[in-house]
């Protein structure tokens, strides 16, 4: 389970909320081949109803050496994932969301990504949605090599909007932590605070990790709540000198301050320099042919999901 390397050190962290049917199966991703001597595993359980605590209690009486803290209630996923990163020994983190997989030996290469490239923020290359097993992978999401402030601007398919990547606890200071008033943006927020300010995000080419879709997710149940476009207006107030001064005008006007996110493909947002980032790439054949800029909706529709969840 444990393997030996030269590689620093991991903190490896899942917040956890009523996920008893799939956190079992999260944890026993990371120990096939993905888990260094030396590395650590911290759970928290954000006050779950479900009997997500009593499959804590068995994961830690398997892997004693797992660190489980349980909140006195349900305090959001932003608050819970930034007491988990208070909580890190080490100056990597890695946030791997409570119904999602790592492949197999997946975190070595990336690891040694990070190290040679002295990123910041590094990634798997795509996001591999799966529904029911991980034989069947519906669609994917295929990020760039490097993900630039101008491309986060411009596409909502961004490392940030997945939330599981590896990353230097540094850059999580600068950055702020995750928002805790953003609510389901939170890892979105996060990584835009990242890019903001100046940490370098990277890929690594050819990568992947599966992620799960389906029912109802932490961006669903926020988003019955509230517009997101607004909340996602909110995250982005401390940075907002950083986009062009005519798209502060378009995200802040009437007519489209609420509605603005959906539509982040077809009308992406350049930074105050006037840059304009590139899309990542969606594959799936059964949507070859709808035009990029409505996959957002219709995968909302269809799927009931956005990848932020925890």
């Amino acid at each position: 389970m444990r393997m030996k390397t030269q590689l620093p050190p991991v903190s490896y962290f899942i917040p956890a909320y009523n996920c008893a049917q799939t956190i079992v199966e999260s944890v026993e991703s990371l120990f096939h081949g993905n888990f260094l001597d030396g590395d650590e595993l911290i759970i928290t359980n954000d006050g779950s109803s479900d009997n997500t605590p009593e499959i804590l209690i068995q994961l830690k009486e398997k892997y004693p050496f797992i660190q489980i803290y349980h909140n006195e209630w349900n305090k959001g996923g932003s608050a819970t994932r930034n007491n988990c990163v208070r909580r890190a020994s080490h100056g990597l983190i890695f946030c791997l969301d409570s119904d999602n997989l790592l492949i197999p030996e997946s975190m070595i290469p990336l690891r040694e990504h990070q190290v040679r490239e002295q990123s910041d923020a590094t990634y798997f290359q795509e996001q591999r949605y799966f529904s029911k097993n991980t034989e069947t992978i519906d669609y994917i999401w295929k990020f760039r090599e490097t993900t630039t402030l101008p491309d986060f601007l411009a596409d909502h398919k961004n490392p940030g909007s997945s939330g599981n990547y590896l990353y230097t606890k540094e850059s999580w200071i600068k950055a702020g932590g995750y928002p805790e008033f953003a609510g389901a943006l939170d890892t979105w927020g996060f990584g835009l605070y990242q890019l903001a300010t100046g940490a370098k995000m990277s890929g690594l080419p050819g990568s992947g990790y599966w992620h799960r879709y389906g029912g109802e997710s932490y961006y669903i149940r926020d988003m019955n709540k509230k517009n997101m476009s607004l909340a996602a207006l909110q995250v982005m107030l401390p940075y907002i000198h950083l986009i062009h001064p005519d798209d502060i005008d378009y995200i802040m006007s009437r007519k489209h301050r609420e509605t603005w996110l959906d539509h982040l493909n077809e009308r992406p947002l350049r930074t105050h320099t006037n840059q304009k980032g590139e899309l990542a790439a969606h594959i799936n054949p059964q949507m070859d042919k709808v035009k990029p800029g409505i996959i957002h909706r219709i995968l909302m529709k269809l799927h009931r999901m956005i990848p932020i969840q925890y």
